[in-house]
């Protein structure tokens, strides 16, 4: 509420700030035309506080507060999706350096041509969730790839999934639900991988969930980075299933954490990346390949607060 409150008065004070220079625009002096220059400038924060005020007086889903475990998996496409899942890595990568988070590599599975059939890392920092949320689904990329000789543009695409950390008393593991066991580790070499016995493959018995760690330095950090993986996608399970329970009828993807959906595209011969869950359509290619993804989370937030302020009327109607 503290936080809130701040925001609130930072509002009142731009709207104030706003009133008194336009009231200083009227006239004809320097001073006049300084006032005029700020004007655009503050109508577009005031815009931008507005909505985050009205964001943070909806109903928080408390999950929005925590870490994220973030998954990148190639899809279609062959070596060209693994490709642009290393793409995919940079990208939030940047982007959560952009917001001060910090990145912690978790585990990965390299392609042979340099990129990724799989990596997951882990993202800490304020509010990781409620931003990275939107990112969950499949990503599809069109593009000329570097081995194509007849220039035709290929299709490819990555599973993206985001998952919120997971605490030891949201899931609680209990050692007979689960089978450990020591693997040699893989994948094409490097400073994360050896040849030792060290990677470790966890099976949660009750539903055959497995996850195989082994960029750890040791079996002993593996098994503890393992855990933590299992742990987070169990409980993003257990809150989809408490979701779908209490929302049935909404068949919304924003937020939702849906892996199957297709969600965006990059369209490179056309420098255009649209977002298909709100139509929106960015041409700044370039920039959102290094992480400057902020445009599509501001759109993604407005449509879910717009649908959050739809079902508080028609709740509040049918009371």
């Amino acid at each position: 509420m503290k936080k809130v409150l701040g925001m609130w008065e930072e509002y009142q004070r731009l709207l104030t700030e706003l009133e008194d220079n336009r009231e200083l625009a009227k006239g004809t002096d320097e001073l006049a035309e300084m006032a005029a220059e700020e004007i655009p400038q503050l109508e577009k924060d005031i815009e931008r506080l507005g909505s985050e005020v009205q964001y943070a007086l909806l109903p928080r889903d408390p999950s929005e507060e925590r870490n994220a475990l973030l998954e990148i998996r190639a899809g279609a496409g062959g070596d060209e999706a693994s490709l642009f899942a290393g793409e995919l890595l940079r990208l939030y990568q940047n982007y959560a350096s952009s917001r001060g988070w910090k990145t912690q590599h978790l585990d990965s599975s390299p392609s042979d041509v340099g990129g990724f059939k799989e990596v997951v890392i882990k993202v800490t920092g304020e509010e990781v969730f409620r931003y990275l949320k939107y990112e969950s689904g499949v990503h599809r990329v069109q593009r000329v790839p570097a081995t194509e000789t007849q220039g035709r543009i290929h299709t490819s695409t990555c599973t993206v999934a985001v998952m919120p950390e997971a605490q030891e008393v949201d899931v609680v593991l209990k050692p007979e639900d689960l089978h450990i066991q020591a693997t040699r580790s893989g994948g094409s070499g490097g400073q994360h991988v050896n040849t030792t016995d060290s990677a470790v493959q966890i099976t949660y018995l009750p539903t055959g969930l497995q996850v195989k760690c082994q960029d750890g330095r040791s079996q002993a950090q593996n098994k503890a980075l393992g855990l933590e993986i299992l742990r987070s996608k169990l409980y993003e399970i257990k809150v989809q299933e408490e979701a779908e329970k209490h929302a049935s009828h909404r068949r919304s993807l924003i937020g939702s954490g849906d892996r199957s959906e297709k969600i965006r595209t990059y369209n490179f011969p056309q420098s255009r990346v649209t977002d298909h869950r709100v139509n929106y359509t960015s041409h700044n290619m370039e920039g959102i390949m290094q992480g400057q993804i902020n445009e599509f989370t501001d759109a993604l937030q407005k449509a879910e607060m717009e649908e959050k302020l739809a079902e508080a009327e028609s709740e509040n109607s049918q009371a």
